[in-house]
Formats: C-alpha cells, structure tokens, sequence
C-alpha cells in the first residue's frame, strides 16, 4: 500500500509481512516477549477505541512518559490514527521541564511508566488545568488508571467505521507529533512535525538496509527524533524491532539476539573501542604483539581498494583476532547506524572493519531528523563524513559555513512561537541548523562544529571546542570535557575523568585513595594527566592548546542534567555549575 501518513506503516505491515511473530519485542521477567504484528494491530486499535470512548478529539494533546517499552509504539500510533497529537516525553528532565510542556502543549492525556516517574510527576499534575486523563502502564498500587483498564475500555466500545472515517480524515501534511528538543541549551522548543516530514524519511531510507536484515536492537530513547524515525523504518520495512532492557545490558541484550541493525552514539563505540584495546593488555607477549598488529590495522581500513597486501594481512587478521571479536560481542550487524555527534574517522574504521559497518547520519528534531547520511552506492559512504545529502533535500553553507538545508524534512515550525520560526526559517524556506560544515569533493558533507560553541580569544582567534574535545576523549583517561575560553587569552577545559579506568589504574599502580575528589589531587594522577594533555595538544595549532585545565571529581550523565539524552555535553549547564572553578581557570 501506498503509506502517507505514519499510522500507514500498520497497514503496510499487516498487507506485506502478515505472519510476523516478532515485530515488537521486550524483556519481562527475564524472558523476551514477542508481539505479533497482528497483536500489535488490534492493540492499537483498542487503545485508539479507548481514548475515543473518554473523548479524545482530533488535535487533542497526548503524552507518554515511558522508556523504550512496545507499549510506547502502540500509544503512538493509537493517538495520531485517531488524529491526536503524540509527544514523547523524555524520563529524565527535571520537574520544572515537565511542567514548562504540559502546560504549553496544553496536555489532554498523559501516560506514566512507572512509579519513580509517578513520584516525580505528582505534584505538578494538579497545575495543567487542560489535563483530563492520567494512565500508568501497570496498576502497582497506583492511585492512577492504567493501561490494561484503557484497553479493556476500547474493546467493550469499538468503533470500526469511526475509526476509519478519521483515519480517512487525516492528511499527509497535517501535524502528527510534537518533539520538545531536549537540546543543549536548557530551552525547551516544541518541534512540529507532519505526517510527510517522516515518512518522506522513510521512503528516502528504505534501500539503505540489505535486505536480508531482518532484526533491530534499539536502545537510545524513543523521544529522540533520530530513534524514533529509525523505529518506525524497522516497522516500515518489516524488521522485529527488540528493546534492550537498559543502557547496562546492551552487551548482553546483543548476544541474546544477535541483531542485524542499531543505532549508537559515537561514545558508546568509543567505550567498546577502549575496552577491546585494554583487553590486549592482559595478553601474553607474542599474543600480545598479534592482537595489536591486528587493533591497527582495523583503524586503517577504508571502503575504497587497499591494494593487494592490505587484503592479505586483512583476511589472516580476520581469521586470527576480528572473527574472535566479533563473536564476543554477538553482532550480525548490516549496519550500525552512529548519530548524535560526530565519530572518529579512524573509529569508523574500526568497527567497519571487524565486522560492525558504520553508517553515519546527521540531523536535528527540526529536519524530521535526517538531513544527510551515509549511503551505499557511489560516493554514499566515507568515514569522517555523514555522508551524501537525503535525496529530496538540498543542503548548502550559508555565512560562516553554517549548514542550511531546504526540503521535505524541514519542520512545520515551533509550536505557538512564530518569531522563533521566523528565525530558524528564512523567506525562501531555508532552515538554519547552528552547525557548520564543508563538502568533500565528492559531495559528503562534514560538520565541522557548532556555530554557537565556537569561540574567539582576546587575541582575535577562533577556536572549535569540539574538534578539540573530540580528540581529546579519545583518551581511556577523558569521559568528557569542555573548553573554556571566549574572549580569553588561551583556551581551558574541565575535564570529567574516566573513573572505571581510573580506578583500574590506580589499583595497577598501587595508588590508595577513599573518593573520587582525593584520587584526582593524587601526585601521580595529576601527572599522568599532565602527559595526556601534552600528547593531545601537539594535535592542535598553538592557539587551540589546553594550556590550563581541572579535573572534576563528577561523572557527568544525563540523570544530572549535565548531558543531554545522546550524551551530548549541556554547555550552559556545566558552566553555570563550575562557574568559580571556571574563573579560576582563567585567573
């Protein structure tokens, strides 16, 4: 069938992949459970029939507070069939962020997962006056209705014939969900994205996957844009689509399944890459000496002809040390799709090499997410690049090499801020990332930064941040970091250490410590950081060099509010934080 709204991808699933036994599946109670696509339809549909039977109308407002559950994807499309709107909510914002978006969206109907989230809600739920209905996913002893009661709702009030009359209502470019941007700037925005914002995506889309991939892990949150798009591609093309249980079990949840597709973060193949490295360590001599000729080796590989000698040690490392690796981590992977920021070229390289082809895409919530990517095809995929721009979508640079793209992808605007859209969308259509970047030759786009993180010293240089904090977290010691140094003379960072190898470290090397604060001040720490950042620096002209820094006794995670739901570092937060340590800096 021809799929033009989102809700389109249920038919389409049922019309060509009837007898799918998995298309959502989940871990409860330590076992993996499948819903077939046909228990996923007819769910849906009840929990479509339920929201009518308590009144929901067209452009109402529905929430779902949840981590990535079936029950989300069912909600989902329970409300947009219905013409409603969706707005994923991500679980860990603070109190006052919940109630900055239930108020604005003017939330009709919002569902909870679980009782942490609950606790967390409570007190601001009685202020959103438009708020009529609250649901939990279980009942838990919950004062709260939860979702079984909403089900069983809908079976005993099925409307068949409304319920397609209102489908039949709903046109491609009518509003289908609005994302608040998580952001790393503490503003909350509300993305509005059309039915045809998407599912020009997936269409856009569809040939990336071979064809015999068949089965998707997904961990980053649904409310992502990125995510959220790459689920409902899985969908679109008929893929099981398996949720980790958590951020701790990917490894695990890997082996499990086996997956031929996910999705990561740059940082977490970094982790991966960092612990297979250290894995050498342990090694014998000559293992040893095997094992790392094969490590560098992989960080060399490229997708165009290595020549005849490359081949050969590539084929016996394979057989000796990436065969191995890859059994260890449990992959069958087409393609790992890597998002959210920019990856390490000699990283990508790495995991295409041993098995694990790295696929790069680049967007934002307002280009529905995916403005270009990586592709098959000629020139459609070189590492340090995110590829060719969507088909559909026409991309060029703008004053100061800012990244501007024009199409399909482009959003409707920013829910009741028309200034604010005026300003992120020119006359002629033109949306304005913040980002910049250049073109290959080829026609791949690089980003380069962010427009807004990019600094100038006193002495009139500009300096990229994050082309310095990406290099300098390549370091098994550096988890994160940020550079300081606007209007400064010389540029700063706070580093936030890798404890978990730290720790490791110091056991190795004998080094006695009680907290995290005590272990950082230790001689010996402070002078292996010392030679860390010497080594990082000789990367960068004299201008862009760390010439003071500090160690933090924080890890920074999303739970603080210190990273955003990719692990991207919130700027504004940090600094308002360590704002007398920063001064110091700079002193």
């Amino acid at each position: 069938m021809n799929v033009t709204r989102l809700f389109d991808l249920l038919d389409n699933y049922i019309e060509n992949y009837p007898d799918q036994d998995a298309a959502l599946v989940c871990k409860r109670e330590g076992a993996w459970k499948k819903f077939s696509i046909c228990e996923y339809v007819e769910l849906t549909n009840d929990l479509s029939y339920g929201m009518l039977a308590l009144g929901i109308q067209p452009g109402d407002k529905i929430g779902i507070v949840s981590s990535n559950r079936p029950e989300w994807n069912m909600l989902d499309f329970a409300a947009m069939q219905i013409g409603a709107v969706s707005i994923p909510i991500y679980p860990t914002i603070s109190q006052n962020d919940y109630s900055h978006i239930l108020n604005h969206a003017e939330m009709k109907m919002i569902f909870i997962e679980g009782k942490e989230l609950r606790t967390k809600l409570k007190p601001i739920l009685p202020e959103i006056k438009t708020l009529k209905e609250i649901f939990t996913f279980s009942d838990e002893n919950s004062e709260y209705k939860y979702l079984d009661q909403l089900i069983t709702l809908g079976k005993e009030n099925r409307q068949p014939d409304k319920l397609i009359q209102l489908k039949a209502s709903i046109k491609p470019d009518d509003l289908a969900t609005i994302i608040y941007t998580s952001g790393t700037t503490g503003s909350q925005k509300g993305v509005m994205l059309s039915h045809q914002n998407i599912v020009s995506q997936l269409k856009s889309l569809e040939s990336i996957p071979a064809k015999w991939s068949n089965k998707a892990l997904s961990f980053l949150p649904l409310c992502h844009a990125y995510e959220r798009m790459l689920v409902y591609l899985y969908q679109y093309l008929g893929m099981s689509v398996y949720y980790a249980e958590s951020l701790g079990t990917i490894a695990e949840n890997i082996k499990e399944i086996n997956p031929t597709m996910m999705s990561c973060v740059p940082r977490l193949l970094e982790k991966i890459y960092d612990k297979l490295y250290l894995s050498g360590k342990k090694l014998p001599f000559f293992s040893k000496i095997i094992y790392y000729w094969a490590f560098n080796l992989a960080t060399k590989f490229q997708l165009e002809e290595m020549g005849w000698y490359y081949n050969i040690k590539y084929k016996l490392a394979e057989k000796l040390i990436y065969s191995k690796w890859r059994a260890a981590i449990g992959g069958n992977f087409d393609i790992v799709v890597s998002g959210g920021s920019a990856i390490q070229p000699h990283i990508a390289s790495f995991f295409s090499a041993i098995g694990m082809p790295v696929f790069e895409g680049y967007g934002l919530s307002e280009t529905s997410p995916v403005i270009a990517v990586s592709q098959r095809g000629e020139n459609g995929r070189k590492f340090g690049t995110v590829g060719l721009p969507l088909q559909g979508v026409e991309v060029k640079l703008a004053e100061r090499d800012e990244i501007i793209c024009r199409g399909h992808n482009v959003m409707l605007g920013y829910y009741k801020d028309p200034a604010l859209t005026a300003q992120a969308i020119d006359n002629d259509g033109w949306f304005h990332t913040g980002d910049t970047g250049k073109f290959t030759p080829e026609g791949q786009l690089i980003i380069t930064g962010r427009l807004k993180s990019i600094f100038k010293t006193s002495f009139g240089k500009y300096v990229n941040p994050q082309a310095i904090e990406s290099r300098f977290t390549e370091s098994a010691f550096i988890e994160n970091m940020i550079v300081l140094g606007e209007n400064k003379k010389f540029a700063a960072a706070l580093l936030s250490p890798d404890f978990i190898y730290l720790k490791s470290w110091c056991n190795k090397h004998k080094i006695k410590y009680s907290t995290n604060a005590e272990m950082i001040e230790h001689p010996a720490i402070v002078k292996r950081y010392q030679e860390e950042i010497k080594h990082y620096n000789q990367f960068f002209g004299d201008f862009e060099q760390i010439k003071r820094y500090k160690l933090v006794p924080d890890e920074w995670t999303t739970a603080d509010g210190f990273l955003s739901p990719t692990l991207k570092i919130k700027r504004n937060v940090i600094e308002s934080h360590y704002a007398d340590a920063i001064e110091k800096l700079f002193s």
